[in-house]
C-alpha cells in the first residue's frame, strides 16, 4: 500500500502569479473530479491526496514551485501531527529513556515538533483539524510506550527545554546573565553554574548584548539549571568553537548519568560523543518525516550515513556519506597568490590584538582556518577581503567572494537577488539542485529560516565569478546531509576552475573532508590572536586538537571521525604518542 502525501507551501502560492494552474492541468479535474479545489472563502487550492493519482503535473506546471506530491512506499499510521490541510506531518514518536538519546535527521523532518510534542508545546492530532482531543482520546491514539510516557507528562513531569532558536531567550529575559540565572535557580546555583560554564566575564552583561556563542552557552546553562526530569536541546553547537562544543558535551554527557536527556543536533562528533542512543528521523523536508527505531549510537550513526534503516527495511537517500580513510591532503599545485603578515590593534576597552604570519595559497586549494572563538579568524578573513582594513598588511590584489559570519536578510525575493548579482550560470545551476534552492526562490529573504538563509548565502557567494573564495562558518545551520552537499561542491568548484579558498567553520568533520592544508590561530581569546602559516593537514590538525584539549579516531566501518572518551586507553596512546588524529594503532 502507498501512503500519499501532497504537501503545499502557503508562503508562495499567490494566485495572482499562475491564476492557480495546478487546478486546470490535473488530470483527475479534467475528468470532472474535484482533486484540487479552491473554496469560495479561500485563499489556497486544496489537494486531496485520496483523489490524487501522483502524476506530477501540478508540481512541475506550477510557476512558484510551491508544490510537492511524494509517494511513501512504506505503509504508515495516521500522522501523531499535522500542521494543517497539505501541510507537513510527522509519523511516530521518540521518546526519552534512561541516558543520553539524541534525534538525527535533515533540517525540516521534524526533530523539533518531537521536541515540542513531547514537552506538551504542541498537542498530537492525528491529522484531524478542528478538533481537540480530550487526554482520554489522546492516549488511546498512541502507542504503548507513548501512552506511558504521556501519562506521566500529564501527573507532572518536569522538563526543562533549551531551544532551537536562541534569540527567544533574549525576548523572553530583558535583564543580565546574572538576573536570568538567579531566577532560574537562585543565588547559591549560581556560583557553581558559572564557574562550570566559564560565564564570569559575562555576568553583568544584559542578554541582548550577548555575542551568539554567549548566548548559546547561557541557553545550555539555564536549562541544565533547572531541577527537571527529563532536559531536552535542540541545536547546542550553533556559534560555538569545538573547544566549547566539547565542554558543553561533557556537561550534558554528565547531566545524562543523572537523568533522562533528549538531544537534537548536526555535529557527528558530538551527537556521537554525547549519545547512548539514536532515533534517526527521515522522509522529505518540509514535507514529511518518519521517526524509526531506537538504537544504538554508533550502529544508528552509520545507518544514517548509509542512507538506509535495517530493521525497517527502508532506503530514504540514494547515496552513502562517504568519509575517506585518508583526508583531503596537500596540494603540489603551482602558487596562485602569497599574502604578507597581517596586523590589528582594536584600541578601547578590549585593546583586541591580531597579527599572522605570511603565507601562500596554490591553485585548486581549500584552507581550513581553524581555532578557538574570539582568535581572530572573521578578522582575517575580513582584512584579506578588503572588509576590514589593516594595520599592517595589504589586502589580497584579486577578485574576492566573501560570505559572512552573520548574514543580514533583506526584504527581497530571492531570485531577484540572484539576478542581480550576474551569476555563474553553471554553478549557479549545480548549486540549487545540490542545496535545494529552487523552492525557495520566490521567497523573500526576510521569511527564510537560518538553514535556508545560509543556503541562499553559500550559493550567491560560489555562484560569483571570483579568484578566491572566503567562507565564513558555512556549516552553521546546515543539517548533516547539506554540509556535505556544500563540502562537495566547494571541492568540485575549486579544483575544476584552479580557484582558491579560505574556510573558517568548528565542525571537524567538515572541515577535515574540504581542507588540503590549514592555518591555526591561537593565542587567548578577546585579548591577543595569532595566525600561522598554512601547515600540512597532520601538522595543523595535531597542533589545533592539542590546544582544544581532545584525539579523535576514524570508525573502522564508515571511517567518519569519532572523539575519544577522556582518560580511555586509545587517548592515552594517541596523546602518548602525540598523534591527535590520524591515528592508526
Amino acid at each position: 500500500m502507498v501512503t500519499r502525501v501532497a504537501v503545499l507551501d502557503r508562503d508562495v502560492c499567490i494566485e495572482k502569479r499562475c491564476g492557480y494552474v495546478c487546478s486546470k492541468v490535473c488530470p483527475p479535474n479534467r475528468m470532472g473530479e474535484e482533486c484540487i479545489v479552491v473554496e469560495k472563502d479561500g485563499i489556497y487550492p486544496v489537494i486531496s491526496e485520496p483523489l490524487c493519482i501522483g502524476c506530477g503535473l501540478c508540481v512541475k506546471k506550477c510557476p512558484v514551485h510551491c508544490i510537492s506530491v511524494v509517494n511513501i512506499a512504506q505503509e504508515l499510521d495516521k500522522p501523531v501531527y499535522q500542521y494543517g490541510v497539505n501541510m507537513f506531518r510527522f509519523y511516530g514518536m521518540p521518546l526519552p529513556m534512561e541516558g543520553a538519546v539524541s534525534l538525527i535527521g535533515k533540517n525540516g523532518i521534524g526533530k523539533t515538533s518531537a521536541i515540542k510534542l513531547l514537552t506538551r508545546q504542541m498537542k498530537p492530532n492525528f491529522a484531524v483539524f478542528g478538533k481537540e482531543f480530550t487526554e482520554e482520546e489522546t492516549l488511546e491514539r498512541l502507542s504503548i510506550d507513548a501512552r506511558r510516557y504521556f501519562t506521566s507528562a500529564k501527573e507532572g513531569l518536569r522538563v526543562s527545554v533549551k531551544p532551537q532558536h536562541i534569540d527567544r531567550v533574549r525576548g523572553a529575559f530583558k535583564g543580565t546573565v546574572a538576573g536570568l540565572l538567579t531566577t532560574i535557580g537562585g543565588k547559591k546555583a549560581v556560583a557553581e553554574i558559572v564557574e562550570r560554564f566559564r560565564l564570569e566575564d559575562i555576568l553583568s552583561r544584559k542578554l541582548n548584548q550577548l555575542s551568539g556563542g554567549e548566548l548559546q552557552k547561557v541557553s545550555i546553562a539555564a536549562a541544565c539549571m533547572k531541577d527537571a526530569d527529563i532536559y531536552y536541546f535542540d541545536e547546542i553547537t550553533n556559534f560555538l568553537d569545538i573547544e566549547e562544543r566539547l565542554r558543553m558535551a561533557v556537561i550534558i554527557k554528565d547531566l545524562a548519568e543523572r537523568k533522562k536527556v533528549m538531544m537534537a543536533e548536526h555535529d557527528l562528533t558530538i551527537l556521537d560523543y554525547v549519545s547512548n542512543y539514536v532515533y534517526l528521523l527521515y522522509g522529505e523536508e518540509n514535507v514529511y518525516g518518519v521517526v524509526s527505531g531506537i538504537k544504538n549510537v554508533r550502529a544508528g550513526i552509520n545507518e544514517y550515513i548509509s542512507g538506509y534503516v535495517k530493521e525497517e527495511n527502508v532506503r530514504f537517500r540514494n547515496y552513502e556519506i562517504a568519509f575517506s580513510r585518508h583526508s583531503e591532503g596537500e596540494l603540489k599545485a603551482k602558487t596562485l597568490v602569497k599574502y604578507g603578515a597581517l596586523k590589528k590593534r582594536f584600541t578601547g576597552k578590549t585593546g583586541f590584538g591580531f597579527s599572522s604570519d605570511a603565507g601562500e595559497i596554490r591553485k585548486g586549494e581549500i584552507l581550513g582556518l581553524v581555532g578557538k572563538n574570539a582568535l581572530g579568524k572573521s578578522l582575517f578573513v575580513k582584512m584579506l577581503s578588503g572588509v576590514e582594513k589593516a594595520d599592517q598588511g595589504e589586502k589580497l590584489g584579486l577578485k574576492v567572494s566573501y560570505k559572512p559570519q552573520y548574514i543580514t536578510a533583506e526584504p527581497v525575493v530571492v531570485s531577484e537577488l540572484f539576478r542581480a548579482k550576474n551569476c555563474n550560470g553553471m554553478v549557479f545551476e549545480e548549486c540549487k539542485r545540490k542545496l535545494n534552492i529552487t523552492m525557495l526562490m520566490d521567497k523573500q529573504l526576510t521569511e527564510l529560516s537560518g538553514g535556508e538563509l545560509q543556503r541562499v548565502a553559500l550559493t550567491l557567494a560560489l555562484s560569483q565569478d571570483a579568484d578566491i573564495y572566503l567562507f565564513d562558518e558555512p556549516s552553521a545551520f546546515l543539517d548533516i546531509e547539506q554540509r556535505f552537499e556544500f563540502a562537495s561542491l566547494l571541492r568540485r568548484v575549486i579544483s575544476e576552475s584552479e580557484k582558491c579558498a579560505f574556510v573558517v567553520d568548528h565542525d571537524i568533520v567538515f572541515v577535515d573532508a574540504i581542507a588540503n592544508r590549514l592555518v591555526v590561530f591561537d593565542g587567548k581569546s578577546s585579548v591577543q590572536g595569532h595566525a600561522s602559516a598554512p601547515k600540512n593537514k597532520r601538522d595543523g590538525m595535531n597542533g589545533f586538537l592539542k590546544v582544544a584539549g581532545i584525539t579523535m579516531r576514524r570508525d573502522k566501518d564508515s571511517n567518519r571521525p569519532r572523539i575519544n572518551k577522556p582518560g580511555s586507553q586509545l587517548d592515552t596512546e594517541q596523546r602518548d604518542a602525540g598523534e591527535y588524529f590520524y591515528y592508526e594503532s
